[in-house]
């Protein structure tokens, strides 16, 4: 039964080359839109490069759609692309999810850290595989630095990771 869901599930996805190191892939859950019902917007990138990532992301999605302190807003296509940094390791998977929350920039990172958690992420060295990676790009319009969180990300306007599906997106912060 497992091996059906598994070939259905790659019948849906679409998969595009855009150029010789990025590859969109569109499935059920990315890209989604769904109505907003109020709050403080926050974009999250999210990322992974060990195991089965997309399965992952449908996962946290779903944990997301439960929680009582995030609204799903949008979610972007996936983008496989190279890494960075550290480059002797798989291409990653990354995607942006839009969210509405009550909750305060440092409150979300809380939240943020505790779903990486959750889900395995271990920090071994920076830019290193990882399971899953949850970055807060953008809070509304706060600009803050602090020793934990940066707002906007320093990569906001530069990584392809994050302007790519944000190139895709409908609503914007």
């Amino acid at each position: 039964m497992l091996k059906y869901i598994k070939l259905y599930q790659e019948l849906l996805m679409i998969k595009k080359s855009l150029d010789s190191q990025n590859i969109l892939i569109k499935e059920p859950n990315f890209p989604i839109e769904l109505s907003s019902k109020g709050g403080h917007r926050a974009l999250l990138g999210i990322g992974g490069n060990i195991g089965d990532v997309i399965r992952r992301f449908n996962h946290l999605l779903i944990y997301l759609f439960r929680s009582s302190v995030v609204e799903v807003v949008e979610s972007s296509p996936i983008l496989r692309n190279p890494p960075f940094g550290y480059i002797e390791q798989s291409d990653f998977y990354n995607a942006l999810i839009l969210i509405e929350t009550k909750l305060t920039p440092k409150e979300l990172l809380r939240y943020i850290l505790r779903v990486e958690k959750r889900f395995g992420r271990r920090r071994s060295f920076a830019n290193a595989p990882r399971t899953l990676d949850i970055d807060m790009i953008y809070y509304e319009k706060v600009k803050m630095q602090t020793k934990r969180l940066t707002l906007p990300h320093s990569g906001a306007k530069s990584r392809d990771s994050i302007l790519i599906p944000l190139s895709m997106m409908r609503n914007k912060i």
